[in-house]
């Protein structure tokens, strides 16, 4: 279903000060440049240049390493049916070590069989999480003994970060990128 974008990119010459300032402090740092949900997002400089700061720490720096991030990252996608992100997150989870055959299976809504441990532990917690709003005590002790208690935080904070994204993009109606890679989501079924 194709959807009209309700927040294109803003033309610099109609930005406020604080919108270029921010334009230019994201396109100065490791994205570089307005994308993805920071063009929406960009309507609120002040609460795009704090939730770029968490998005930043979650992409470069967290305790997790890049393939259970950008693994994380897919399932949220998936969860939300955000085809931006999706389409964003699948070359870069390849390229850090999720297979294909994982991907795929995300890609069809269901628990991928065949996963690395840390990789079942991340989706089970992420998976109840998202559906329960909650985790047992069971999923959370896997995740302490698999990640620390740090990794589970910084689990929680690409979680919570990715569906404000998500949200965000999918309220806005922004589009995949035009060189995406990877193959649209379908929608899953109700």
């Amino acid at each position: 279903m194709s959807h009209v974008e309700r927040m294109p990119p803003l033309d610099p010459a109609a930005m406020n000060e604080a919108q270029r300032k921010s334009a230019q402090a994201l396109t100065a740092g490791p994205r570089g440049g307005v994308k993805g949900p920071f063009i929406a997002l960009l309507r609120s400089p002040e609460l795009m240049d704090r939730l770029q700061q968490v998005g930043e720490y979650l992409r470069f720096r967290s305790s997790l390493e890049p393939r259970i991030s950008e693994f994380l990252m897919l399932i949220v996608s998936r969860v939300w049916t955000q085809q931006f992100e999706w389409s964003v997150h699948v070359p870069l989870a390849l390229k850090a070590g999720v297979k294909p055959q994982t991907v795929e299976t995300l890609a069809a809504g269901s628990r991928p069989a065949a996963m690395a441990t840390d990789e079942a532990t991340a989706y089970d917690f992420c998976d109840e999480l998202l559906r329960t709003k909650g985790v047992s005590e069971a999923t959370y002790r896997a995740a302490v003994d698999q990640f620390a208690e740090g990794g589970v935080i910084d689990m929680l904070g690409v979680i919570g970060y990715f569906t404000t994204v998500s949200m965000v993009l999918n309220v806005a109606h922004t589009p995949a990128p035009k060189d995406a890679r990877a193959e649209p989501l379908s929608p899953l079924p109700m």
